[in-house]
């Protein structure tokens, strides 16, 4: 009846759907408050405001709505809530002629990370960090303090969006990398990309908080 999800326990889809079928409001607040936030940062990838992203997220709980009783479970429920909301937010973007698709994205060549912070060929493990950072938490606390979690939220928001969706998508909210792919029309390779940008600049600005280079 119940799963865990990201530390937290949440009920399964099948209560989720029976809640939403029959218009219970603790289930719609469950799901307002777990999803607007990813749903919100992933239609703002496709729209040109943030105003028509909530309205393409309120648009999508109302199809949902709509649209519960021919849910088949042949997905995750949240997966076909994802799609749902693509779909709306696409033709919201056809609309306001927004041409900037995702799949527009062409890799540059300048490294996220310096090289020289990776093993090299020749060493028994290559591609490995040479040394992490001497002052990186070691206890669960430290990891879950109220600065770091600030630090990291902030690194998270100042992302480019599509960054910051993958990033969302794949460590927050646990998709796997096909998922997502499926979800946002990319490529393996582009959704690598994100997601390797993504999580450098998130971990540089956690080096730079632990180091005091911010400070």
């Amino acid at each position: 009846m119940y799963r865990r999800h990201v530390g937290v326990v949440v009920p399964t889809d099948d209560v989720l759907v029976a809640g939403l079928r029959t218009g219970d409001e603790e289930t719609f607040a469950c799901l307002l408050n777990g999803w607007s936030g990813s749903m919100l940062r992933l239609a703002r990838s496709f729209v040109s405001t943030t105003a028509s992203a909530e309205e393409v997220v309120q648009d999508t709980w109302l199809a949902v709505f709509e649209g519960i009783g021919r849910f088949e479970g042949r997905s995750s429920l949240r997966t076909w809530v994802y799609r749902i909301l693509v779909n709306i937010a696409r033709k919201r973007a056809t609309r306001e002629q927004r041409t900037v698709p995702w799949t527009s994205l062409v890799p540059d060549h300048v490294p996220t990370v310096d090289p020289q912070r990776f093993r090299g060929p020749g060493d028994q493990y290559p591609g490995g960090w040479r040394a992490f950072p001497d002052r990186w938490p070691t206890t669960e606390s430290e990891v879950l303090a109220h600065e770091v979690r600030s630090t990291v939220a902030a690194a998270v928001e100042s992302l480019p969006i599509r960054q910051q969706v993958v990033l969302t998508l794949r460590d927050i909210d646990g998709y796997g990398a096909e998922d997502v792919c499926a979800l946002l029309e990319i490529s393996m390779v582009n959704q690598r990309v994100l997601l390797h940008r993504a999580r450098a600049t998130v971990r540089g600005r956690l080096e730079r908080y632990f180091t005091g280079v911010d400070a």
